[in-house]
């Protein structure tokens, strides 16, 4: 030891020394990992990152060990789907009641001269449960024994983007971990080569885009990594031209001695996820392209899933760039294919649903751009055994209003305005009690009548369907400790198997 090394190593404090201490044992088990798959130098396997990714144990023994959450964004309508509202299509034309309208907000209605709107669509009962689907999910109704259908959703957000917050991170506000960042920081990845939280997008992209699956405060290699849907899955994944993986190995090597250097001498947790997405897009540089290679499977399954399936004409806002039937279908297979890998969280998002006129032709784009896909997601799952661990969620930010939409400068009322109050998911799989109908609204869809399911309840039950305490899976920044349902939030044990 020099004595500039020693004299440094003298004047650390007591807590200093003890957090160093603390970092070197998790040292051991990232370098073991590492070293096995011949990925550390000598030098530096005795001086591995720590991995903030280890698998680590749940509160509780488990129902799920994987989520593949299918984000509608926009706000599907559920009185055109899920929730058939006779009594709606009765007083259609005719105004709301005052007092329903009382202190309510609406995104674009004028409350005065709003008028209900019945719907067109036709709805059947399926399924031993007599679930009921409308005739725009012939695909997904045939699975009404599989799914859970919470109609009694609530969300205290009647925009988009801070609805979405609202759904993926627990508040309308910025700066907050997404749930799957949440779920990785509670139990880590079963898959060293993949990330733990993987986003898949299709469709014109949602308004509130990377907020959607950052960190926040925790550390960023919880971070969600959207996957591309065109060349290498992640952007610079590959290497430059003219280098080659020894150099690449040899380049981190020397990066990480620099980063862990640092990282002995400020502590900061930040260093150490650095150091891991390096280590794990060099892994990714061989398991990324593997898994989303759709060419290794079969015939058969690419059919079922609709993989190459054409856009049919129309789709407005649904319809982005163009493919987006290919894209979504392709998006759930891979979905499945990354579930399989150990991937433990993958959101699936298409935008958007945000139906404020044509609905009647819109709505019906976008079902049979997912329906068929979906399906066969549940399928594949249950054929693989796989369904009986992986956690499937259908959901939007909000519903959508039973008045029509009066906006000014609109020429005809064809759409609905965001609701917040009252709307429905489904879920499938993962600890989840199939069959089930759970909450009821009123005759005319406006609020919830029976068994609420606020945001930050559907948010506890997820967690608990993972083995977590919602009450105990908290981080603490800036002097409080935070956790994914705030300070609310109650599992909702009436859906659960």
């Amino acid at each position: 030891m020099s004595s500039f090394d020693f004299e440094r190593h003298v004047e650390q404090t007591r807590r200093q020394f003890l957090t160093t201490s603390a970092s070197g044992l998790g040292l051991l088990g990232l370098g073991s990992l590492l070293s096995a798959d011949g990925l550390l130098t000598p030098a530096s396997a005795g001086t591995a990152a720590i991995n903030p990714l280890a698998p680590r144990p749940p509160h509780f023994p488990p129902k799920a060990k994987n989520c593949i959450f299918l984000f509608m964004g926009g706000g599907p309508s559920q009185v055109d789907l899920f929730d058939p509202k006779p009594k709606l299509n009765e007083l259609d034309g005719q105004p709301l009641p005052d007092s329903l309208l009382d202190g309510v907000r609406f995104a674009f209605i004028q409350p005065e001269g709003a008028r209900l709107m019945g719907s067109r669509r036709e709805f059947r009962q399926h399924g031993q449960c007599g679930m009921h689907f409308s005739d725009l999910l012939p695909h997904m109704a045939r699975l009404a024994d599989d799914f859970c259908m919470v109609r009694s959703m609530q969300t205290d957000e009647f925009n988009h983007h801070p609805g979405k917050l609202m759904m993926q991170c627990g508040l309308g506000k910025f700066g907050l971990p997404a749930m799957g960042s949440w779920i990785n920081y509670g139990l880590g990845s079963e898959n060293d080569n993949l990330p733990g939280y993987v986003v898949l997008t299709a469709g014109r992209g949602t308004s509130a885009g990377a907020t959607m699956w950052n960190s926040g405060f925790l550390p960023s290699v919880y971070a969600g990594t959207r996957f591309r849907n065109q060349g290498e899955p992640v952007l610079n994944l590959d290497n430059p031209e003219g280098i080659d993986d020894h150099i690449q190995r040899r380049g981190l090597d020397t990066l990480g001695e620099l980063n862990r250097e640092r990282h002995r001498e400020v502590m900061d947790p930040e260093i150490e996820s650095r150091i891991a997405n390096y280590e794990l897009a060099f892994r990714m540089q061989m398991s990324a392209p593997e898994a989303t290679d759709l060419s290794r499977e079969s015939a058969a399954t690419l059919e079922a899933y609709g993989v190459d399936r054409a856009d049919p004409p129309g789709g407005g806002r649904g319809r982005g760039g163009g493919d987006t039937y290919r894209t979504f279908a392709s998006n759930c297979l891979l979905a499945r294919r990354l579930v399989e890998r150990g991937v433990r969280f993958v959101n699936v998002i298409h935008a958007s649903w945000d139906h404020h006129q044509n609905l009647d032709d819109e709505l019906a784009w976008n079902s049979g751009m997912c329906d068929q896909p979906v399906a066969a997601l549940i399928d594949d799952l249950k054929q693989r055994g796989l369904l009986e661990d992986t956690l499937v969620v259908w959901a939007g930010e909000f519903g959508r209003t039973p008045l029509g939409e009066n906006r000014p400068g609109f020429k005809s009322v064809s759409g609905r305005d965001h609701h917040p109050f009252a709307f429905t998911s489904l879920m499938a799989g993962g600890g989840i009690r199939p069959g089930t109908i759970y909450g009821e609204t009123d005759e005319i869809g406006w609020n919830v009548i029976r068994d609420p399911m606020h945001i930050h309840d559907f948010h506890a039950t997820l967690l608990h369907l993972f083995g977590l305490d919602h009450l105990r899976l908290t981080h603490r920044f800036q002097g409080r400790d935070f956790r994914l349902t705030d300070v609310h939030g109650n599992v909702v044990r009436e859906v659960l198997a």
